[in-house]
């Protein structure tokens, strides 16, 4: 059964619990004695997801009191609440409490704080055992309720947001680590036609047929050495009173298994690339947020669906492929294909109608060299596009650094057979990665995410399961939804 989150407006002595939850600050003057005294002697510090608990409290309903640190109170952002919630929630449910309460004092009942709250311990209750038939965490928390003492009751729209984005991007990391023999480019579309009937989106499947009909011969040469067939699954949101001026196209990059085709990659964590979809299924996630929540502009994801294979009919490096754009493309390294099938899924984007196009793409690893796991890459042509971009990432605590773009990285694209090669010389390979897609873009503002590094994370966190991260998803919901 899924966790059952709530929001409260009571006096927080009066909650009834097996844990009330009280977030304390680094050198700061405790409101409650007994945090006060566990601070004094040395058991408690304040820091960031530190935590103490006290068990049989006096004035409270509640059967344990815990507190759980939230560093310094001036740097406590809602990116901090989000991880503190987390962390309370798989910390507890460990400890098999089935009914948990946060307490958010005055000073944070802002909305964003809320949302952040309810959010961290959604995303915290995850678990990547769903093919598991014994479960580690068998004993999950069954209520997890956010006690705003005074509150008002205006909250409790933050609140729903926050429930809204974050099962959403549960629904992203669901699809994310799926194994790749059950999620294949078909069961994708089928899940995201589903979703898309559930919440009211409009869906439209392009098969093989159709693709090949228009001229999509860089999708279609990355998938030809595979049994399964590609698609392009297109999901889109129109208000009843559209912004004018703006349709935002989401592309989301989604090759099921990557084995690197003819270029095959090492052995060694090849597993790991059933998370070359993550790009598709944040898009995807963003869609299922954005039906609920109903932004202002018009949205469209576009997420090309293949999979990689080293087959008999597999394309192979030296092959020259004609793109929907008309352009054709040198196939130098059948493992650069997450660019080919972005290629031609920007330009039916373009064509549909978008005029903001952001892509999400587990695209190279020159940027987790770069960047490691800590923030997603960032490439645009269009800077005041770019910045409202990272705005929204760092309210919604997902870190990006925005890369060169340069013209002078075009020229290591050069190609004596096509017009463009897929691939660059070995410096600057995420920079090249997007002046290739950009090649396809030309005019239209637009944004690439390169999210190799910060996709999934191969330890857990006190916070996050180990796993897919839906990373981008509430950047994205955040960013339709305030667009004016």
């Amino acid at each position: 059964m899924p966790m059952e989150t709530k929001i409260a407006f009571t006096p927080y002595e009066s909650v009834d619990a097996d844990a009330l939850v009280l977030i304390a600050f680094e050198q700061a003057a405790q409101a409650h004695p007994w945090i006060a005294e566990l601070v004094k002697s040395g058991e408690f510090t304040g820091k960031l997801l530190d935590s103490v608990v006290l068990h049989h409290p006096n004035g409270v309903g509640a059967r344990r009191l815990v507190a759980i640190g939230g560093g310094k109170s001036d740097r406590f952002t809602p990116a901090e609440m989000r991880q503190v919630a987390g962390t309370i929630v798989r910390s507890l449910k460990a400890k098999k409490m089935k009914r948990v309460a946060l307490v958010l004092s005055e000073a944070f009942q802002y909305p964003e704080y809320v949302s952040a709250a309810v959010g961290g311990a959604i995303l915290g209750d995850w678990e990547a055992d769903l093919h598991k038939t014994k479960k580690e965490a068998t004993n999950g928390i069954d209520e997890f309720t956010l006690v705003c003492p005074g509150g008002v009751t205006e909250l409790a729209d933050s609140f729903t947001r926050g429930q809204v984005v974050a099962t959403a991007q549960n629904f992203a990391r669901d699809l994310g680590n799926e194994p790749p023999n059950l999620l294949t480019p078909t069961v994708l579309a089928r899940r995201a036609a589903q979703m898309a009937a559930e919440t009211g989106l409009g869906c439209d499947i392009l098969d093989q047929d159709r693709m090949r009909q228009l001229g999509m011969g860089a999708l279609l040469g990355v998938a030809q050495g595979s049994a399964e067939p590609p698609f392009m699954i297109v999901l889109s949101y129109t208000p009843p009173v559209p912004l004018a001026g703006v349709h935002l196209g989401l592309i989301g990059k989604a090759v099921t298994f990557d084995t690197g085709g003819i270029s095959i990659k090492p052995s060694e964590k090849m597993d790991q690339m059933k998370f070359d979809m993550c790009g598709g299924a944040a898009a995807i996630g963003a869609m299922q947020a954005i039906a609920s929540l109903k932004p202002p502009i018009a949205v469209t994801a576009y997420i090309p669906a293949v999979e990689n294979m080293p087959g008999g009919k597999a394309q192979r490096p030296g092959d020259i492929v004609t793109s929907l754009s008309g352009k054709t493309i040198e196939i130098l390294n059948t493992d650069a294909e997450g660019r080919l099938i972005m290629a031609d899924a920007i330009t039916y984007a373009k064509r549909q109608g978008s005029t903001h196009l952001i892509d999400a793409s587990t695209l190279t690893g020159a940027i987790v060299v770069a960047l490691g796991g800590i923030n997603s890459g960032v490439f645009s042509n269009h800077e005041i596009f770019q910045r409202r971009l990272l705005d929204a990432a760092r309210i919604q605590g997902e870190k990006m650094w925005a890369m060169p773009m340069d013209d002078e990285y075009k020229e290591l694209l050069k190609s004596a057979s096509a017009d463009i090669p897929n691939i660059g010389s070995r410096g600057a390979g995420s920079i090249t990665a997007a002046k290739f897609i950009e090649e396809f873009v030309e005019e239209t503002p637009w944004i690439h995410l390169d999210i190799a590094g910060t996709a999934w994370t191969e330890e857990a966190k006190p916070y996050l399961a180990k796993g897919p991260t839906g990373v981008a998803l509430r950047t994205f919901v955040h960013l339709a939804q305030n667009w004016e």
